[in-house]
């Protein structure tokens, strides 16, 4: 699977563009600012209907104008099909395939598979809970439309609830019977949603392992648990036994949107003990993983895309990634950098065939390949 053309019109820097691509490796050579970054954002868009970088659809639209549309002309399993997304303030998004609109853009995720790289990964290992669920989140939707629907769903049910919660905060009386007509829909869902969740991440840790293994040439032992109350066999009476503990906090304090992963190097937490490297070669090590277990489940490659990457890698490492390019481990790949030269060295020290465009401020100029 790949793209071979890429449509853009007022979106972000790009007033109206066209581009044509290899189905192996392209290079996004230019300065920091010219625009590199939002055609991987673009590619973003249409495989998983949202920006990878601002979950705002309007901030995302060229500053002066009021709409944005981008067009995507894959290649799938020899079959030609054209995505397109189209947003207009105070007009919901609309997306479409070969010219049908989706009821729900939902239908649309894990079409066009995907895999990210980029600087802001980081937040993965150093923020909070909610950024690591997300992180999963957004393999296992691309793999299973099921989870995705029960993910949907009880985000619903959850802001309801919430909703529900501050309304009594405010009034003072409280209508037990709405939170039990949330109550029963959460407790199934969040089950579901759980199950989903502890058996991707024993399937995945298995792959990710190996590919930690592999970038760091066996240094240290890394694990991934998986952690939610939901496992905890007396869940659904401590639950509801939280009502008076979630009046008081005008929010639900228990449930599967409290989950967390918790990152591990020598049993140690990695954001606390683990180096800069380490950590670095840990989130690849999560790329690659999301890279190759789609790829098992759906039998084709998804299309990788490295945002700045070798900036935030150490020679070793990118060799080592790199490798893999050369190998054949990967269909499709987009690589962004600032330095041109560096890209063209470490490719062609591998004797590896790029095509190469020159981006620059709203322009894009296809150079000869590398």
């Amino acid at each position: 699977m790949h793209i071979e053309k890429l449509s853009l019109f007022n979106f972000k820097n790009y007033e109206g563009i066209t581009l044509n691509f290899s189905e192996k490796v392209n290079c996004l050579v230019g300065i920091n600012g010219s625009g590199k970054t939002n055609l991987l954002d673009a590619i973003h868009y249409l495989s998983l209907t949202k920006s990878a970088f601002n979950s705002i659809d309007s901030q995302n639209i060229m500053f002066g104008e009021n709409a944005f549309n981008i067009k995507g002309s894959f290649v799938k399993e020899d079959k030609h099909v054209e995505v397109s997304c189209g947003f207009q303030e105070g007009v919901k998004k609309v997306f479409r395939i070969d010219r049908k609109e989706y009821d729900k853009l939902s239908e649309h995720v894990g079409k066009f598979p995907i895999v990210l790289i980029a600087p802001n990964d980081v937040d993965v290992i150093r923020e909070g809970s909610e950024v690591r669920r997300k992180f999963f989140d957004t393999i296992l939707c691309q793999m299973d439309s099921k989870y995705l629907d029960n993910l949907v769903k009880y985000n619903q049910y959850l802001k309801q609830r919430n909703s529900a919660l501050k309304k009594f905060g405010f009034t003072g009386r409280v209508d037990y019977d709405l939170i039990h007509t949330y109550d029963v829909p959460m407790l199934e869902l969040g089950k579901a949603i759980f199950e989903s969740r502890n058996k991707f991440i024993k399937d995945y840790f298995r792959i990710f392992q190996k590919h930690y293994s592999l970038l760091s040439q066996n240094k240290e032992e890394v694990t991934i648990l998986y952690k939610s109350e939901v496992e905890d066999q007396a869940f659904e009476k401590k639950f509801k036994a939280g009502i008076k503990k979630d009046l008081a906090l005008e929010r639900t304090s228990m449930g599967v949107h409290r989950d967390d992963y918790k990152l591990l190097i020598e049993d140690n937490v990695l954001k606390k003990f683990g180096s800069q490297g380490q950590q670095k070669t840990f989130l690849v090590g999560l790329k690659m993983a999301h890279f190759e277990i789609i790829k098992e489940l759906k039998g084709l490659k998804p299309i990788l895309l490295l945002d700045d990457i070798f900036d935030k890698l150490d020679s070793l490492r990118i060799k080592q990634l790199v490798k893999m390019i050369a190998d054949q481990t990967f269909g499709q790949i987009f690589i962004t950098d600032a330095r041109e030269e560096r890209t063209k060295e470490i490719l062609k020290e591998l004797d590896i065939d790029a095509s190469f465009y020159h981006v620059d401020k709203g322009t894009v100029k296809e150079a000869s390949h590398g």
